[in-house]
């Protein structure tokens, strides 16, 4: 029995990163061609703050032909899993990408930094912490829970198993390290759950060191229960100096609600309309409204269209993008194939309603 996720998002994940060990395209001999874009887009990847990092949650998709692949290449997923993030670094506009694979297995050092080695040095990689850590129970196949998962927000399997191979392997090319707590059981989330939930998330938080090899990680947490965001998470974590991980997925409210739970833990009550971001915004768009995560690939693949453009969240989003630019700290906004039909268009669109509006 192993920690998993909540049992509509177990195979997504695994489609939605690598199912293998990473393997340098240039010790493979093995090359796979970006796709020729349109000058408009590099013009756009001009335009756009070095600062805003836009990436998806895995790069391995066949179906994104003329979007991230040459267009006339017909490769397999194992292929772009195995080959691809060099060129899918190369897009204009991708300059950060999701693994989500260290969630049902942690990587050593040596996996961490044969990714780093195929992008250039301002790209950043957004990793979600393993469940033997973020989930609180031991899973079933099925994604059942069993029993209690003993090492639920350990700081010590944190540091071992997450922080410290992340940081040394990626070193400057980390982004955030993200604590995506899996959904809790009910005792877990009610009133005096809640509390005691939020007070172990602080405890991690304090006990995870602040600077490794001269890199200071930066830490998310990712709540996947409404009832867990609340003033006290939002002020605990404040005090710990991590980031609320914006969370875009049906079991969590609407992007302008967290964003103004985003507000509440940066703004001061003197600042007034004047906001400002304490520290990076982070940002995972997870799956559109309405949807599970099966549905959504039925409905969406093979991920080369948008299918339902989610304007409302777009708009919150750019504007997140704004407050970030204007408060001179970084975004990462991580978007999922699930969460409008294709992420590379995701990010498109949400670059083009980012950069018109620096002018103004």
């Amino acid at each position: 029995m192993t920690p998993r996720a909540e049992s509509d998002s177990l195979f997504d994940d695994l489609e939605d990163d690598l199912l293998g060990e990473p393997i340098s395209p240039a010790r493979s001999g093995a090359s796979i061609e970006a796709a020729e874009l349109d000058e408009s887009l590099t013009r756009l990847g001009r335009l756009l703050p070095r600062s805003v990092h836009l990436g998806t949650s895995s790069w391995f998709f066949p179906g994104w032909r003329n979007l991230v692949w040459r267009g006339e290449s017909n490769y397999t997923e194992s292929q772009l899993a195995r080959h691809g993030l060099s060129a899918y670094a190369r897009h204009p506009l991708l300059r950060c990408v999701g693994i989500d694979r260290t969630f049902y297995q942690p990587l050593m050092v040596a996996e961490y930094a044969r990714y780093a080695e195929q992008v250039p040095d301002d790209f950043r990689f957004a990793v979600k912490a393993p469940a033997m850590i973020a989930d609180a129970a031991m899973r079933g196949k099925r994604g059942d829970p069993i029993e209690a998962n003993p090492l639920f927000l350990s700081p010590s399997a944190a540091i071992d198993h997450f922080v410290q191979p992340a940081i040394e392997g990626l070193r400057d090319r980390a982004g955030p390290l993200i604590f995506q707590l899996s959904p809790l059981p009910g005792d877990m989330k009610s009133a005096d759950g809640g509390v005691s939930t939020i007070e172990r998330i602080g405890a991690l938080l304090n006990a995870l060191p602040t600077r490794i090899g001269g890199i200071t990680p930066l830490y998310a947490v990712e709540v996947r229960d409404a009832e867990l965001l609340t003033p006290r998470l939002v002020r605990t974590l404040r005090e710990c100096g991590a980031r609320l991980c914006i969370a875009l997925h049906p079991r969590m409210p609407v992007a302008a609600r967290q964003s103004a739970a985003l507000r509440t833990m940066d703004a001061l009550e003197e600042e007034g309309d004047d906001w400002r971001l304490k520290g990076p915004l982070v940002v995972r768009w997870n799956l559109a409204a309405g949807l599970r995560y099966e549905e959504a690939r039925t409905r969406y693949a093979p991920f080369d269209r948008l299918v339902d453009p989610d304007i409302p969240t777009r708009g919150t989003l750019a504007h997140l993008i704004h407050v970030a630019i204007k408060s001179d700290q970084p975004s990462y906004i991580v978007a999922n194939n699930k969460a409008e039909g294709s992420a590379p268009l995701t990010l498109i669109e949400l670059a083009k309603a980012v950069v018109p509006a620096l002018r103004q």
